[in-house]
């Protein structure tokens, strides 16, 4: 008894934060979605026209389609890429582990607005990988590489994302009990098997974790296209922004925010049927 009102105690300040900072703004965006988009309209009436308007208008469900493939690629190729560095650290870096872990995360300390910038440096005319070409003689004349396109935004993303994506699958990893790899062994499983059939179906809460941590803000990401996209690279925050500050159409921006909001928890809720909630929460 003693034990659940100290839990309750503890649970009061984080959860009234929540409400106030994430439940309450999510509240009011819900009231503006169902608002007229036009400023002279009675601020009373509720209306469905926002949403009428964004099922009307097929270019603002491609982008989001768009938006939601660009998302998965990232969170896939980032998976991919950071599952390697993750079994390294939990498996193979012994005494070095803690250090590297640190050079993992120091990038993140860094602005990530300069992250950005600094990949526009890289993919622009005089970036350092045009000049390296330029020097090689495989290029002729200063020119973007990648840059203002799709392939410069998922790109970017993906150099973004990977640390934070291998901190879950390094968790997870750690979690695995030594003891089942050495059964395996004994067994006569050779490496790659006990990888395939014991390692990787362990470590899968931490992988459907890291995915998640790079696709749900990958979705609704705006700054990094906005930087390095340009109008090839244009996702679906992009539109999203531009109702808020520059259409000043705030009831059609909540619209196209909560439904996005819906795809992602539905597609959540797909995934969170292969892998148990709990597992998750224990990465």
């Amino acid at each position: 008894m003693e034990n659940r009102q100290r839990l309750t105690i503890l649970m009061v300040p984080p959860g009234l934060w929540l409400l106030l900072l994430f439940l309450v703004p999510l509240g009011v965006m819900a009231l503006y979605s169902f608002r007229p988009a036009a400023p002279d309209a009675h601020a009373a009436r509720l209306t469905l026209d926002n949403y009428r308007e964004f099922f009307a208008n097929t270019a603002y469900q491609r982008l989001l389609l768009r938006s939601l493939w660009i998302a998965s690629l990232v969170a896939a190729v980032s998976v991919v890429l950071a599952y390697p560095l993750a079994y390294f650290l939990a498996f193979r870096a012994g005494p070095w582990r803690v250090t590297l872990l640190t050079i993992l995360i120091v990038p993140a300390w860094t602005s990530y607005l300069l992250r950005i910038l600094s990949w526009r440096l890289i993919l622009g005319s005089n970036g350092i990988l045009n000049s390296a070409l330029i020097s090689l003689g495989l290029r002729e004349e200063a020119a973007p590489i990648l840059l203002y396109s799709q392939a410069a935004v998922t790109v970017t993303l993906i150099y973004v994302w990977i640390p934070f994506v291998a901190l879950p699958i390094f968790a997870s990893l750690e979690r695995i009990n030594k003891s089942l790899l050495e059964a395996a062994a004994d067994l006569g499983c050779p490496p790659w098997q006990a990888f395939l059939r014991v390692t990787l179906p362990l470590s899968m809460p931490g992988v459907l974790a890291g995915f998640f941590f790079a696709f749900i803000p990958t979705v609704g990401e705006y700054v990094t296209p906005l930087l390095v996209g340009g109008s090839q690279g244009i996702m679906y925050g992009n539109v999203i922004q531009d109702q808020f500050l520059r259409g000043l159409n705030w009831p059609l921006g909540s619209a196209m925010s909560l439904v996005m909001l819906v795809v992602v928890f539905v597609l959540m809720a797909i995934a969170l049927r292969f892998v148990r909630l709990r597992e998750l929460v224990e990465v």
